[in-house]
């Protein structure tokens, strides 16, 4: 049977979803951007986490499954014009940054699930000028996590996304060979595309990788220490998966983006969400 647990880790709200017989479990802080910090599997934790990060308001939390939205990556100077005014915007968007509430959860012999929601309000608007309602639901069985997501647009005009997620996988290994159809990368390192051979290796990589040109939604890959195999599932509108890791920090980050960092100045290829529309999409995780 699974269960659902709240608990207070420093002030922060967190809700632990498992199953004990089976030894998986997901848990989830609200208040810091509705984010995944754990994510467990017959008994292993699969997620890197810096605890001191997720505590600490001023900082961005190293770890977990971030949610990225409205945009994925940087804006060249932190900025970006849309309808004739420049607006400021955080690295990766405001839904990190915001603290979400929960609408629902449900507990029974097959699965466990949370439904948490962001809603746009003043702050928000400041950096990204639309009324919008996010809604996310995590789902956790024997066989993966699953995100469903909900992108509502409550304003009067097309609504502009590039979101995306930002998973901190736990491993020491920096070179990892990638299940994926896709045969180029760009790298961002010396902003050169270059063909996959085999591995991807990001030992020395101060910048991301981005998977350029898969067709198909799903990549899977090894983690050799760990004896871990993962494989990610997505949405249509995940157009890229970007590759990153930190010196001396163990994990990698595999990451599906609908579009490149620095689209909301490009706007080439944005995501646009009509008035009164809603976009659906979704994420599965599954690990052997």
């Amino acid at each position: 049977m699974y269960q659902l647990k709240v608990t207070k880790e420093q002030e922060l709200s967190v809700y632990e979803l498992g199953n004990s017989e089976f030894g998986n479990w997901i848990k989830v802080v609200p208040e810091r951007g509705g984010i995944i910090t754990s994510y467990g599997i017959n008994g292993e934790e699969v997620l890197f986490l810096n605890k001191e990060t997720l505590y600490d308001f001023k900082k961005n939390i190293r770890g977990g499954i971030p949610i990225l939205f409205p945009i994925s990556g940087q804006l060249e100077n932190g900025e970006y014009e849309w309808n004739g005014t420049v607006y400021k915007m955080k690295n990766h968007g405001v839904a990190r940054n915001h603290p979400w509430e929960v609408v629902d959860t449900h507990t029974d012999d097959r699965k466990a699930s949370i439904t948490l929601r962001l809603v746009s309000n003043e702050a928000t608007k400041k950096e990204y000028p639309f009324d919008f309602e996010v809604v996310f639901t995590y789902s956790l069985t024997q066989n993966g996590l699953t995100i469903d997501q909900a992108y509502q647009n409550i304003s009067n005009a097309p609504m502009p996304i590039y979101a995306g997620f930002h998973p901190y996988f736990k491993t020491a290994s920096k070179n990892i060979t990638y299940q994926t159809d896709a045969k180029t990368y760009l790298d961002y390192n010396d902003l050169e595309t270059k063909s996959i051979q085999n591995s991807l290796d990001l030992t020395n990589k101060k910048e991301s990788l981005v998977l350029l040109d898969a067709s198909q939604k799903e990549i899977s890959f090894d983690l050799s220490d760990r004896q871990m195999s993962l494989t990610m599932t997505y949405g249509e509108e995940f157009k890229y998966v970007v590759l990153w890791t930190e010196q001396d920090q163990e994990f990698v980050c595999v990451e599906p983006w609908m579009a490149m960092t620095d689209e909301l100045n490009r706007k080439e290829e944005l995501v646009m969400i009509g008035s009164g529309e809603t976009l659906q999409s979704t994420l599965k995780i599954s690990v052997k």
